[in-house]
This record gives structure tokens, sequence and C-alpha cells, in this order.
């Protein structure tokens, strides 16, 4: 959290102008901050993205005052692969915050190693965590899973070390039987008629 990414108040209106620039329009509110408009220098921004994390806590200069914040939303230009729009939300280190954290499966399964397919319906469970312990991911071993189990919260709560908000029910992982292609032969002769021309 050494750097500290700075910030500028900017119209609206400009939103097109700022990108064109290399600064993202963005918002910031939260703890102890009135909502504002605000555009931050883009390599700056990417460049402290990459070093804390999608879920790591950031600096942003606002009005001249150091202020924590997590990137809460953001909306990408999906062709040139580049942050368009960002919604930061200010924080107290002190209390704990709901964030999404990305689950990582490890581990080989059993069932996948018998010709099952390991599937993962959710990528992410939303944690209770102080900023400071914010994880990049959690990793959940599935390799005890066998064709035809089913992974879900209630199985891995008492194994993580973040209360997880998501109810029992909600599905981390599956191993689904191989898929078996049905060979359908075609009994139906064909009958060829020969015709002599005479």
């Amino acid at each position: 959290m050494s750097t500290v990414v700075k910030t500028q108040k900017r119209d609206i209106k400009e939103n097109a102008k700022l990108r064109n620039s290399g600064f993202i329009p963005a918002v910031v509110y939260g703890y102890q901050l009135e909502t504002q408009s605000i555009a931050v220098n883009e390599k700056d921004f990417t460049k402290t993205l990459r070093e804390v994390g999608r879920n790591g806590v950031m600096k942003l200069d606002v009005d001249g005052k150091s202020v924590n914040v997590v990137l809460n939303d953001y909306q990408m230009n999906v062709l040139k692969g580049q942050i368009i729009h960002a919604d930061f939300l200010a924080i107290n280190m002190k209390e704990e915050l709901e964030v999404n954290v990305a689950v990582n499966l490890t581990g080989t399964s059993v069932g996948v190693s018998e010709g099952g397919m390991l599937q993962q319906p959710n990528r992410e469970v939303t944690v209770t965590v102080k900023p400071s312990d914010i994880p990049d991911s959690i990793d959940i071993d599935v390799s005890g899973m066998a064709i035809g189990d089913i992974l879900n919260v209630a199985d891995v709560r008492e194994k993580i070390d973040f209360h997880i908000m998501n109810e029992d029910d909600y599905t981390l992982a599956t191993v689904t039987a191989p898929r078996v292609e049905e060979e359908t032969e075609d009994t139906e002769t064909e009958s060829v008629e020969t015709t002599t021309e005479k």
C-alpha cells in the first residue's frame, strides 16, 4: 500500500475526453467520505492494481487526503481489455467488510482420474474479513471427490479461515460421470434398385 494513486475531480460530461487523455473516470464513496466523481491516472492505477490484486487495499489521494479504498466494482472494454470506469469504496481498516473472493480448486479428484468431469458452478464466495486480511483467492482441495460427489459451502466452512456468508447449499464443485456417446447403428437397409435399360 505504499503507492498512492492520485485523483482529480471530473465533469461527468467529459468521460470520453478523460479516457483519451489516459485517465479512468471513477467514483469514490464510503467511510467518512461524501460521494465524489473523480478520475485516476490509468497507468498508476493499473500498476497499483497489479501489485495489490483485485481485492487488495490501495490508497487514493482525494483532495490532498490519503484514503484507504478497495475496488468495489468496475466496467471493462472487453475488446481492448481496459477498465473504463471504476467504483472505489472508502473503508475503515479496523472494521470487517464483505468481499467476493475467487475459489481456486486444487488437487486432482478421484472421480476425474476415473474419467469423470470436474465442474465449478460458482467461482466466488462472499466472506467477511478485515481489509488487511483480504485473500486473493481461497484454495479448496477436491482430491477426495468421487464421481457423483457435490462439494457445498457446508463441506468446507470449518476448514476456511474466513467467515463465508453464502448458504450451506451453495455449490462449489461437482464431479459428473463421463459422457458416454451412444453409438446408434443404422439397421435400416437401403434398397438399391437396379434398372436395366433395354
